[in-house]
Order: C-alpha cells, then sequence, then structure tokens
C-alpha cells in the first residue's frame, strides 16, 4: 500500500492489538472514575451514555469522514488508505481495525473533551463506555469479516455489513450500531425490496 515498508507494517494491525491496548484502558478509567468518589451504579450509568455516543460518533465518522469520495490528487489518495483500500480488499485481516497512531489519540481525545464537560470523575466514566464501545467496534468489525456468526443477531449484523460492502457503500454505516442506519433513513435494502 505504501512505498515505504515501514509504513506499511505500521498501518497493518493484529485484531488482537486493541484488545491488548484497551481493555487495560478501559479497567483504568473505571477505577479513576471510582477513585473521584463515583458509586459503582453512577459509573455504570455514565458509562452506558458514553456507549451510546460512540455509536453515533462511529455512524456518523463511517458515513461523513469514511465516504467522502475526492477523485483525484491527495484527497483521493488519503481516502483510500484510511477507508479505500478496506473496501477493495475487505477480506485482508490487517486492514479490519485502526491502527493505533489513530485509534489511542483519537479516543484519548474524546476522553479529554468528556473531562473538560462534565469534570473528571464524570467524564472518566463516560470515557469508559466510549472506549468499550470503541473496543467492541474493532471486535465485531473484525468478527463480521472472519467468522461466521452462530446467532440470529450475528448473521443480521453481518448481513447488513456484507450488503455495505458489495451491494450498496452508500447505505449501511452502522456496524456495532446498526439501529442508527433505520433513524437517519440509510439501512441497507433487501434483495427485491420496495423502494421507499
Amino acid at each position: 500500500m505504501f512505498r515505504t515498508p515501514t509504513v506499511d507494517r505500521v498501518t497493518r494491525v493484529h485484531p488482537l492489538v486493541p484488545v491488548v491496548l484497551f481493555v487495560p484502558a478501559i479497567g483504568v478509567l473505571f477505577a479513576l472514575a471510582l477513585g473521584r468518589g463515583l458509586g459503582v451504579g453512577t459509573v455504570l450509568l455514565l458509562a452506558f451514555a458514553g456507549w451510546a455516543f460512540w455509536g453515533l460518533v462511529e455512524y456518523w465518522v463511517h458515513r461523513i469522514v469514511f465516504h467522502i469520495e475526492p477523485e483525484q490528487g491527495f484527497g483521493a489518495r488519503l481516502h483510500w488508505m484510511v477507508h479505500g483500500v478496506h473496501h477493495d480488499h475487505p477480506n485482508d485481516p490487517l486492514r479490519l481495525v485502526m491502527p493505533p497512531a489513530v485509534s489511542v489519540p483519537g479516543n484519548a481525545l474524546f476522553v479529554l473533551a468528556f473531562v473538560a464537560l462534565f469534570g473528571l470523575g464524570s467524564g472518566l466514566a463516560v470515557g469508559v463506555g466510549f472506549v468499550t464501545g470503541y473496543l467492541v467496534y474493532d471486535v465485531i468489525h473484525h468478527a463480521l469479516h472472519h467468522h461466521r456468526p452462530r446467532t440470529r443477531l450475528g448473521r443480521r449484523m453481518r448481513e447488513l455489513h456484507m450488503r455495505h460492502h458489495f451491494q450498496d457503500d452508500t447505505r449501511g454505516y452502522g456496524i456495532s450500531a446498526p439501529w442508527w442506519d433505520r433513524v437517519f433513513g440509510t439501512a441497507p435494502e433487501r434483495p427485491g425490496a420496495r423502494p421507499r
């Protein structure tokens, strides 16, 4: 993908890397939030809010940032490097999770914003849910591409994501939170369905 082998290696990420990085981070955020005097119930409630907010961020980043497709120049190259390569090579197991050089600072900036908005304890608790949402997204995304789901929900999520890849990439932006596609009118259509 890149002319420089070192840069190419840095952009290829094993799917366990986010688990190794973010599970301890979630634990630390949780402990720090508790250490600020918040009860477990309060931390869990705020974490739920952070997780719900993650779903919106996932949807809009995928829809707006990842699917802006300039036709030429640096913008076209940048789009291909950020997300186009994933659509061109959807079965590449090392291009399914975000490189830590992007995911770590991105999550850190959101947690800092939550702290600035809600105060240290509450902001950290919201961050617990947001970072958990991000980690769940990475794990689900990899699983949808490389595992056969056994549950009805898993099969439906895989179907929706594969429709995004192979039927219509202007629909189906929610991966770990596919309900946002219903809310915003971008749910993938089943073949043979009547247009709305």
